[in-house]
């Protein structure tokens, strides 16, 4: 069965598409940035409550501080990346409800007066935003390299020390460099992944 992308944009977004650990020194823009941004914001949340934030480590200084939260080789790669981004869940999404879903006003009150509601759904919503958020990387013609071998609350301290960010992915964007990949790991087959009921 024919899927509605072509052939060439599947291979972009998908199975050509690694995670990247090298990088060239070609900078990424805040432009290049604001387009992904642009394209991937219609990802779907619950009440429309977008709890995504993007935080460009651009600095010397906060690449250095980031790093000293570092697992392994994840601190060398993110030096010698031209942009690393700290994607984080907003604890305080549900002001924005309002504007954001009015067809329900009460929303707000009715389902995040508690913080550990907030906390559930705003990170679990961020997250579905950021896997947009990497196919978006691709369709700019970028590589990332997401990591999770952070420590997060260090980072939170470091950078959302007013504890209304929950910090749960760092990656790295680039134009891929020399020896970029890692051989393709294998995946589950469709028959190991899904079932019927």
């Amino acid at each position: 069965m024919s899927l509605a992308l072509d052939a060439t944009a599947q291979d972009l977004l998908f199975r050509e598409a690694q995670t990247a650990n090298t990088f060239t020194d070609e900078p990424v823009t805040d432009e290049q940035i604001q387009a992904v941004y642009d394209l991937v914001k219609y990802a779907p949340t619950a009440f429309n409550g977008s709890p995504l934030r993007i935080t460009l480590v651009r600095s010397e200084e906060a690449r250095r501080r980031l790093v000293t939260h570092a697992m392994g080789a994840n601190g060398p790669k993110t030096l010698t990346a031209p942009l690393t981004v700290i994607l984080s869940a907003d604890l305080d999404f549900h002001e924005q409800l309002p504007r954001l879903f009015p067809a329900m006003p009460t929303v707000k009150d009715a389902f995040f007066s508690e913080l550990a509601a907030r906390e559930a759904s705003g990170t679990q919503n961020a997250t579905l935003q950021a896997g947009y958020f990497i196919v978006g990387i691709r369709a700019a013609g970028l590589a990332a390299g997401p990591m999770t071998g952070y420590d997060f609350t260090g980072i939170d301290k470091e950078f959302f020390g007013d504890g209304k960010q929950k910090s749960f992915l760092v990656i790295n964007i680039g134009k891929p460099g020399a020896e970029a990949f890692h051989p393709r790991s294998p995946r589950l087959e469709f028959t190991e992944a899904a079932t019927t009921v």
